[in-house]
C-alpha cells in the first residue's frame, strides 16, 4: 500500500482477454482498481497510460464490443 492509500501496481491483477493472439500480441488488459474503478490497459505496454471507466461505462463497452 502507498501513502495515498492506493495499493501498489504490482498489487493489481490484470486479467488478458481470453481471445488474445497466440503469442499474446494486440492485447487489452483490465483490472478491477479501487474506488470501484475498472482499468484498461494495452498489455504491450503495461507501464504505459491507462483507461479507466465506471463499472457501468465497462459493461456498456463490453456489451457493444461482443455485438460487433
Amino acid at each position: 500500500m502507498r501513502a495515498n492509500g492506493l495499493p501498489r501496481r504490482a498489487a493489481i491483477v490484470w486479467l488478458k482477454s481470453s481471445h488474445s493472439t497466440a503469442h499474446g500480441e494486440d492485447c487489452v488488459e483490465v483490472a478491477a482498481l479501487p474506488h470501484r474503478v475498472v482499468g484498461l490497459r494495452d498489455s504491450k505496454d503495461p507501464e504505459g497510460r491507462r483507461l479507466t471507466l465506471t463499472p457501468a461505462a465497462w459493461r456498456a463497452l463490453a456489451y457493444r464490443t461482443k455485438a460487433i
